[in-house]
């Protein structure tokens, strides 16, 4: 008798020690999704549309991925290298995220790089394009949703030079680090295909009045290439055109320059630019035409380069999470599955991880019309699986110092 008390005693003990030992994720544990965006100044409006885009994601699966609950946690960074870093240890060492999707800005990325190595937390990053992240020093806790600065670019420069025969170009853009990553991809294969940078000119992210920028533009050039983020597109073709320049001297621009998520916001000075990137809203596919429906109905605006951004990080994640049984807790499987990615309902179409954890990507060359009493971007071209290499062998793009302010160095400048 005392021997059967005894094992029932111990029997109990055992499931109680069992029910103590099953996963967290298994109790309804969380998963805790960390995301730094940003609410203020210049680069503003692009956080707004990344956390648009990643919260219609989330409202789409009812907050749930792979039979878990999504608990959101939303960090504003400032746009401020210094804050986000901060933003950064508060998600991971106060809230315990499993994983964090942003920050926005190149320079951000770049400002948080020691510290992601360091707490060993993946991050998916649905619009910071800094090249060396996936290049040269290639963090092993970093993927993109996203192309790099130049991906896009590289392109554009091959298009202006091949398909529209401009000779002669003046650059003007933001003189941050996603500014000279565009500008210089672009430069190199324009150049490389005939064509001369004869001029370049560098604008402070905050600039107020692009005037004095305008007015220095070299007049026997064939084409300005403006690199803008945030809404710094915006004022400069506004006062590109008060300046007469419009009809003048043709613009091309960086994806970001006229994307969607601006384009609202201009008028017929717009017109006619002519730009490259990995996402338009009007890109033919049912997943896309799906997901523009979805924005509209949301959020009344086109989805562009920042809500795609983040949309496609979440479908990164989602699939990782997935193949995953919802175990995030193991952060080495969770960043091999994101790596091993390979999405085909992404609404831009196929997108596949390259070995360092930067997707391939069709790229678009753009040029923007009025539809149906609207401004879109039309497709005029389309370069299939772009990398982020362009043709150039990894090892040889590699070996050279990344893209800068002054590389690849601009040898045809004119006084």
């Amino acid at each position: 008798m005392f021997r059967n008390r005894l094992s029932i005693a111990s029997a109990a003990a055992l499931l109680a020690a069992s029910a103590f030992s099953v996963p967290a994720h298994a109790q309804g544990e969380p998963l805790r999704l960390g995301f730094l965006t940003i609410k203020s100044g210049a680069l503003a409006a692009g956080g707004k549309q990344m956390e648009d885009g990643l919260k219609l994601f989330l409202k789409e699966r009812n907050y749930q991925i792979a039979g878990r609950k999504v608990e959101l946690f939303t960090a504003d960074t400032g746009g401020q290298p210094a804050i986000t870093k901060t933003k950064a240890q508060e998600l991971v060492e106060k809230d315990k995220v499993h994983v964090i999707i942003g920050p926005l800005a190149a320079f951000e990325a770049l400002a948080v790089d020691d510290y992601i190595r360091k707490a060993q937390v993946p991050v998916i990053s649905p619009s910071a394009a800094a090249e060396d992240l996936t290049q040269r020093k290639p963090n092993p806790w970093f993927v993109r949703a996203v192309g790099t600065s130049a991906q896009p670019n590289h392109p554009l420069g091959e298009y202006a030079a091949k398909d529209l025969k401009y000779k002669r170009i003046a650059i003007i853009a933001d003189d941050f680090a996603f500014g000279h990553e565009i500008a210089a991809g672009f430069q190199r294969t324009f150049e490389e295909n005939g064509g001369k940078v004869v001029q370049k000119l560098w604008s402070p992210l905050n600039v107020a009045d692009y005037g004095s920028y305008i007015s220095q533009i070299n007049p026997k050039v064939d084409a300005v290439f403006a690199a803008f983020a945030g809404g710094n597109g915006v004022k400069f073709l506004k006062q590109y055109n008060e300046y007469g320049m419009k009809g003048k001297i043709p613009v091309l621009g960086a994806m970001t320059t006229v994307d969607e998520g601006v384009l609202k916001m201009m008028g017929d000075e717009a017109l006619n630019v002519v730009s490259s990137g990995w996402y338009t809203a009007g890109i033919q596919n049912a997943n896309n035409r799906k997901f523009v429906e979805a924005m509209q109905r949301e959020y009344k605006e086109d989805p562009g380069y920042y809500s795609i951004g983040a949309y496609g990080a979440a479908l990164m994640l989602e699939q990782a999470v997935k193949s995953l049984n919802g175990k995030v807790e193991d952060k080495e499987a969770l960043m091999a599955a994101l790596r091993k990615v390979d999405l085909t309902a992404d609404p831009r179409g196929h997108i596949k991880l390259d070995n360092l954890g930067n997707p391939l990507m069709d790229v678009y060359i753009r040029k923007v019309e009025r539809k149906d009493g609207k401004l879109v971007n039309s497709v005029v071209k389309t370069y299939p699986a772009v990398s982020q290499f362009w043709k150039y062998e990894q090892k040889d793009f590699l070996a050279s110092p990344v893209y800068s302010r002054d590389y690849p160095p601009a040898k045809n400048l004119e006084k």
